[in-house]
């Protein structure tokens, strides 16, 4: 499929090498760049914020945090109580 409007991917770095994760991450930069919207889920958090520009923190299919990565990344109570960071 050429040019999609939406690139879903479900745990993309699950397993992967951390130089596999890296190259991921570069690619999936350059397609942000270029204007793909990109919806993923994705539990490793250090990748998650890398590469993305807002947050959704679930927990027990509940919607617990939306925002961007800035306010997650200030948002010190979310980080303990479900990131465990």
């Amino acid at each position: 499929m050429g040019n999609p409007e939406l690139l879903l991917l479900d745990e993309p770095v699950e397993g992967l090498a951390p130089l596999v994760v890296k190259d991921l991450g570069k690619q999936i930069l350059k397609l942000k760049k270029m204007g793909q919207t990109i919806l993923f889920s994705e539990q490793n958090i250090r990748f998650a914020t890398l590469t993305s520009d807002r947050a959704y923190v679930i927990d027990n299919g509940k919607i617990r945090y939306q925002g961007s990565i800035e306010e997650l990344s200030a948002d010190k109570d979310i980080k303990k109580k479900y990131l465990m960071i």
